[in-house]
């Protein structure tokens, strides 16, 4: 069959789609990945064929554009009704949706990319289409196009989970209130290609999870399948000392955006987090740009300073990681029963990393809460208590039971044919 893989121009959500596009393609089917301009080198680079679409998001250039407005050093993403430390209610709910559609989703799922990518599905006429959770382009095309189309997931459910919340507040309100943001949005958007809205547009027919375990998982309303994570940075080279004897425990920091940008209230410093750890025996592989090595200055005796590591090669070797919720450092450490102390403020990162500390497989800090003293004490705590690896290991094995890609796929051509039907269906209704 022919399986159009769609993901917006972010290379680490895109890396997400590759183990599936190259197991769908072993398989013997045909493959080819759609996203915006600036995405096509990752997916050459993959091995898949590309299909440039569209014009690149604008998520960047708005966020650039407020922090210049407003001076503020970060933007925060609306926060999800997951995070909610109170029961969520209807103002809440309805503002998620609007700031979520019109700030976040419409600005991924431009106008232009929407067309194009309508115009390839329907020409090319895919059996099956899989998107990026966030890349509501995929399901829109599928739906104008008539063929069964799935999510994939890099996180935790949050937007099935949310809508599920979303909908139930809306039906109890009078009538004339039952405002839905994403729902006119994705009909304004079909209507451009004479189709109808329905709910699966923004859901899929199924979802592919890729990434939690199991039990990790946010409860909504969809079927949903797991596949085991198969963790992929892109093209690199491991550098010959990752392989090399390790005599005391190896302990990551990768924090990304989050530590370039400055941590927390009181903005606590990467530096910080290296000499806190300074004195401990263990050698910490710090992932720094040349910025915050210059802010480091003198690197303890302790600390391997790296630009770029491939996680995949690197977690086999450590006894925890310290990083910023992302879903690749998640996943990495997840598939290899590595304890993990996030530090994660933005859209999934801190219902993931309070559901992970609850399993007992780590630790989560707010970076409002965050100093140099408590992520050393996090490190001590997971290094010297057998209760977070053993917790962590259980988490991998739990993972590691579900199908590989190549098992999937048997799986997703038995859901294709299911849901032609039914798509078809609707289609001459």
């Amino acid at each position: 069959m022919r399986v159009l893989l769609t993901s917006f121009a972010m290379q680490s959500h895109y890396f997400n789609l590759v183990p599936l596009a190259w197991a769908l393609t072993a398989a013997g089917h045909e493959v080819r990945v759609a996203g915006q301009p600036s995405l096509t080198d990752a997916v050459l680079h993959s091995g898949m064929t590309p299909v440039p679409v569209g014009r690149d998001h604008a998520i960047t250039d708005i966020r650039e554009h407020i922090m210049s407005r407003t001076g503020k050093a970060a933007v925060q993403a609306p926060r999800l009704p997951d995070d909610m430390e109170t029961p969520l209610t209807w103002d809440d709910a309805i503002g998620f949706e609007t700031v979520a559609t019109s700030l976040v989703l419409a600005l991924i799922n431009n106008d232009a990319t929407v067309d194009d990518l309508v115009e390839f599905t329907r020409s090319w006429q895919p059996d099956l289409v899989l998107w990026e959770h966030l890349f509501y382009a995929g399901g829109i095309a599928a739906h104008a196009a008539g063929v069964p189309h799935a999510r994939v997931l890099w996180s935790l459910d949050v937007q099935a989970s949310g809508r599920r919340q979303f909908l139930a507040l809306r039906d109890r309100q009078p009538p004339a209130h039952r405002e839905d943001p994403l729902a006119e949005w994705l009909t304004w958007t079909l209507d451009r290609f004479d189709t109808p809205y329905s709910e699966d547009v923004a859901t899929g027919n199924w979802t592919i999870d890729a990434t939690m375990p199991s039990s990790m998982r946010l409860p909504v309303d969809q079927h949903t399948i797991g596949v085991r994570y198969v963790p992929y940075n892109g093209p690199a080279q491991v550098p010959a000392w990752v392989d090399e004897p390790v005599d005391r425990p190896r302990v990551c920091l990768t924090l990304g955006l989050t530590a370039r940008e400055g941590l927390g209230g009181n903005a606590v410093s990467v530096a910080d987090l290296v000499h806190a750890l300074a004195d401990l025996d263990i050698e910490l592989i710090a992932t720094l740009d040349a910025e915050q090595v210059e802010e480091v200055g003198t690197v303890p005796d302790n600390t391997r300073v790296v630009d770029f590591v491939p996680l995949h090669a690197l977690m086999p070797t450590c006894s925890a990681i310290i990083h910023h919720g992302g879903a690749g450092a998640f996943g990495a450490a997840l598939v290899n029963g590595v304890p993990q102390l996030m530090v994660a403020d933005q859209w999934d990162m801190p219902v993931k990393a309070r559901k992970f500390a609850e399993t007992g497989a780590g630790i989560f800090i707010h970076p409002d809460d965050l100093t140099a003293d408590a992520v050393r004490d996090g490190v001590i705590a997971m290094l010297n208590r057998p209760s977070y690896a053993q917790q962590a290991d259980r988490l991998r094995r739990e993972k590691e039971s579900e199908p590989t890609p190549a098992e999937l796929v048997p799986e997703l051509e038995r859901l294709t044919a299911k849901f032609r039907g039914q798509v078809a269906a609707r289609t001459l209704v």
